[in-house]
């Protein structure tokens, strides 16, 4: 599927990188930041303006964000689990609920382009939520149009190592995410353990 994707691309530009951009915000598992490093290394060779695949990749993924973000907002709960059995997921809505609130409009940004794979079942998250939809479309433009820039241009400039340089950007983007993972454990158990110590507190008060 990787070689029909990046044919598609080769051969109908920014068109077809919009289509398929869009299709995976919404849920499609499609290596996406393959895609745009490969087509950075296009805009090296002058097939493709780089301001129109910048364009072409942001306007999608927005475009595909929004469709999630109405699925999830509109579509009810039966949508929402048929959706996931059709792309072989099952997300816990309520966790990502969670996150999205937790995370509010900083998360939204990074999961447009740092922590990506989240990105879709956040979008249906924040619609369950009811997460501002002036708000989500903000973090989201700001975010997609972040990482459209940052990995086509990375493709631009690393044209001649387009696989090795996807290679070391995995890896950093999984150490990333598990650094992230235990900052988080690290603060809720920090605040875990404050609340202990403010409850224990107000016991000795009462006992006294």
């Amino acid at each position: 599927m990787n070689d029909q994707l990046l044919a598609a691309v080769s051969q109908y530009g920014a068109p077809a990188l919009f289509g398929i951009v869009a299709i995976a915000a919404v849920g499609v598992p499609l290596p996406i930041t393959l895609l745009l490093i490969v087509t950075g290394s296009m805009v090296s060779q002058g097939v493709m303006n780089p301001w129109w695949a910048i364009g072409a990749a942001g306007v999608g993924s927005v475009l595909g964000d929004l469709a999630g973000y109405a699925i999830g907002r509109w579509g009810g709960q039966a949508v929402i689990t048929k959706l996931s059995g059709l792309f072989g997921k099952r997300a816990n809505l309520e966790a990502m609920e969670a996150k999205a609130k937790a995370w509010g409009g900083p998360g939204i940004f990074a999961t447009r382009w740092l922590l990506s794979p989240l990105g879709p079942w956040i979008n249906l998250a924040s619609g369950t939520a009811h997460y501002p939809w002036h708000r989500f479309l903000f973090w989201d433009v700001l975010g997609e149009f972040t990482d459209a820039a940052i990995f086509i241009s990375l493709g631009w400039f690393f044209s001649d190592r387009v696989m090795a340089l996807y290679g070391v950007l995995g890896n950093l983007t999984w150490a990333i995410a598990a650094l992230l993972v235990a900052l988080i454990l690290g603060y809720e158990l920090l605040a875990h353990l404050r609340r202990a110590r403010v409850q224990q507190g107000r016991r000795g008060t009462l006992a006294l």
